[in-house]
């Protein structure tokens, strides 16, 4: 029974919120970072990551960086430019994206959930990830960026929140790259104690998106649990930021592939192997392949593309193995390719489907070898691998829209 309950949040004054709201910290590279900092210099990015305040010769992971993080965190609440709500409250959060909807709920989450797995996840973690962003929650004394946690669809749930999207809210605009943010605030008693009473009754939480957030959440909060041996529970640092989301709402795009080299073989060799593999492999010329459906894939090399379609014997029954991203590693780039471990071999890289085919065209004419496009996981896969207690390869899935960071923020 996850323990969903609401909180103090800190928030941008209604004004300012458009300008603050900001896209992950890790869907930037450092140069991207800079230059979205430089655009908007009110961007909630300047303190997720504050190297962008420092010369190239300042490593991201200085703690002169992190040092930064807090008082430019500080210099805002102190401007006005964050209010603190007077009393503990959930959120409602909508997202419109090309005239979809989606909408959650802000909240925060239990650390002990995360420990028991009541909040179930489906990837690996890095540590080198999770330690820059334990320093960044340490140094802020705050949860910065929500989690992107999904639950199975409850019809009560999804009555209040229609009701209170009534409202008027107190956030509503599209950012930059057309993105539609609406956010109503409930903070009625009745309310507050339905909806934590409801969250009770489900039997579990799942991470969509924000694994390495989320378990540097739980390790702040575990470190001072040790630094404060007498704690209750009730501390803030028991719990951690949040916005939930019912899985029947949600959208995931692919996660596509590209590989620097074709381990040594011809493209005419390569292709023998590929249909050796047990793929149908297709030529289409300039024309762009999108894969229709599970098992098929589409491949550009830099003579146009192929659609690549898997035989039965590639497909299993195992949640894990029976992805599309695991039979293309499993028979196309480990085999073939000789890519062992997608975490670590700098032989390949992941591009979201947000970035579109011209992207996989891009990088085979600059940097790459070869691209593949990939039909989405869905989410009934995700939330099948993540209840079996398996792991997905990396770079499963690919979500959008994008949760903004600044909008809510947990003072620990």
């Amino acid at each position: 029974m996850p323990k969903v309950t609401p909180f103090q949040s800190l928030r941008p004054v209604p004004n300012l919120a458009p300008r603050i709201a900001a896209l992950p910290y890790d869907v930037y590279n450092r140069r991207e970072a800079l230059s979205e900092v430089q655009r908007e210099p009110l961007s909630f990015l300047k303190i997720d990551r504050a190297e962008t305040q420092f010369p190239d010769d300042v490593a991201t992971y200085d703690p002169r960086v992190y040092e930064k993080a807090k008082e430019l965190l500080d210099g805002m609440i102190a401007d006005g430019s964050f209010i603190m709500e007077e009393t503990p409250c959930y959120y409602i959060y909508e997202l419109v994206m090309d005239g979809r909807s989606q909408t959650g709920i802000a909240a925060c989450s239990s650390v002990d959930d995360y420990q028991n797995q009541i909040i179930k996840k489906h990837e690996n973690t890095r540590e080198e990830k999770e330690l820059d962003r334990i320093s960044h929650v340490d140094a802020t004394n705050a949860h910065t960026g929500p989690i992107f946690l999904v639950y199975r669809s409850v019809q009560k749930i999804n009555e209040i929140v229609s009701l209170v999207k009534t409202e008027t809210p107190l956030y509503d605009f599209t950012s930059s790259d057309n993105i539609t943010h609406r956010i109503w605030r409930i903070s009625e008693k009745d309310l507050l104690v339905q909806l934590e009473t409801l969250f009770e009754q489900i039997p579990c939480t799942y991470i969509a998106d924000g694994h390495h957030r989320c378990a540097s959440a739980v390790k702040v909060g575990l470190n001072r649990r040790t630094l404060y041996p007498d704690y209750t529970g009730e501390e803030e640092f028991n719990r951690f930021l949040s916005v939930l989301f019912p899985d029947d709402q949600l959208y995931i795009m692919p996660y596509n592939r590209v590989v620097r080299d074709l381990n040594g073989l011809s493209k005419e060799t390569f292709l023998d192997a590929v249909k050796n593999a047990g793929f149908d492999v297709e030529y289409k010329g300039q024309a762009q392949v999108s894969p229709g459906k599970k098992g098929t894939f589409g491949m550009y090399l830099n003579d146009g593309w192929y659609l690549l379609t898997a035989s039965d014997a590639l497909f299993s029954t195992d949640p894990v193995k029976g992805l599309d991203v695991s039979i293309l590693q499993d028979h196309l780039l480990e085999t073939i390719l000789n890519i062992k471990d997608p975490r670590t071999d700098k032989r390949i890289d992941f591009v979201g489907g947000i970035r579109g085919l011209d992207e996989l065209e891009r990088r085979v004419s600059s940097d790459m070898a070869a691209a593949f496009s990939m039909f989405a996981t869905s989410i009934e896969e995700l939330l099948s691998v993540a209840d079996a207690g398996l792991l997905m390869p990396p770079k499963s899935t690919w979500f959008e829209p994008k949760l903004r960071s600044g909008l809510f923020i947990h003072k620990l």
